[in-house]
């Protein structure tokens, strides 16, 4: 998979003239010199789903092949669908157009490159106004609901349901006397990216290609961190070391996770750092109602970790095709 370099062509953005003339949008590559533009039209899709975060399109920009173009103040960004069949298709638009503004753009485009309107991922939250719009199919993407869970619940680990969790943080804690959590800062991102380099992640993954693919994208972040509006932290255990980072993003009343590396071989270092950042992150941003940890695209080990916290509810997302 290619990297993404700030060197790269920059996104194409068009106005509505030359749409009205040839009906189709001029999609460009997105680098991480776009985010900066791009993330608050991405959080103007008023939605929790992790796919309309910077880190939702920025790093998984190669894998889904995204492209995009800004028309009338709303983004619009094709690539493939976020299935088995990976064909090509579009996000929702976010921005200042309507959603019945910005389905009549994109079927000006599908009409004149002859490709069916195809809408990837929309989240349930967004379902019912696409609806009246000549929708002809929806299918569920079973494999991509995201998971939501209580910022508290996290924060506190209270319950019975989280006895094993507050568990494996205590022994973490009686393990790593004076363990701290710090932010993640250009002071110790390279240490950060030095830990990833040396990590040696589980074996059993159900695709390791989608993995190496990540940790790539990941490092990749934590070179360029600085563009980001990323908020994260570092995990230091026994002896001052690097056990676990995390990096996050806050979008309305929910941060999604975009990132959790942590030493397996340290026993709690994972749940440590998951509660650990949850708290922080509640002392930064009081209104923070819920945390996205993402979907598990169809990995049971993932799937089991996550259910194991117990999600508040799932974020489920679907395929739309629209009539042309």
């Amino acid at each position: 998979m290619g990297t993404l370099r700030k060197t790269e062509a920059r996104l194409s953005c068009q106005p509505a003239a030359p749409l009205q003339d040839c009906g189709t949008l001029r999609f460009g590559r997105v680098t991480a010199a776009d985010v900066s533009r791009l993330s608050p039209l991405l959080h103007a899709a008023g939605t929790r789903s992790c796919d309309f975060t910077a880190g939702g399109i920025f790093m998984w920009a190669d894998y889904f092949r995204y492209q995009a173009v800004v028309l009338d103040g709303t983004l619009f960004i094709s690539g493939l669908s976020q299935d088995a069949s990976r064909i090509p298709s579009f996000l929702l638009p976010a921005g200042g157009l309507s959603a019945a503004e910005a389905v009549d753009v994109l079927r000006a485009h599908c009409r004149a490159t002859g490709q069916p309107l195809l809408i990837s991922a929309v989240p349930e939250d967004r379902l019912p106004e696409l609806l009246p719009l000549g929708v002809i199919r929806v299918d569920e993407l079973a494999d991509w609901a995201d998971y939501i869970y209580r910022a508290t619940d996290l924060a506190g680990l209270a319950g019975k349901a989280y006895n094993k969790k507050r568990n494996h943080v205590h022994r973490f804690e009686a393990d790593n006397p004076g363990a701290v959590l710090e932010s993640l800062t250009p002071a110790n991102v390279g240490e950060a990216a030095a830990f990833l380099r040396n990590l040696e992640e589980p074996t059993g993954k159900a695709s390791p290609e989608m993995a190496a693919y990540e940790r790539d994208r990941c490092l990749d972040v934590l070179r360029d961190y600085d563009l980001y509006p990323f908020e994260g932290a570092v995990l230091r255990g026994a002896g001052g070391r690097i056990v676990a980072f995390t990096i996050g993003e806050v979008s309305g009343d929910t941060l999604i996770v975009h990132v959790e590396k942590m030493d397996h071989t340290v026993s709690g270092a994972g749940e440590a750092v998951n509660c650990y950042f949850a708290r922080y992150m509640l002392d930064r941003h009081p209104e923070l109602v819920y945390i996205n940890r993402e979907d598990d695209s169809g990995d049971p080990g993932l799937r089991f970790a996550k259910e194991s916290y117990h999600p508040a509810f799932l974020l489920r997302k679907y395929n739309v095709v629209l009539s042309l």
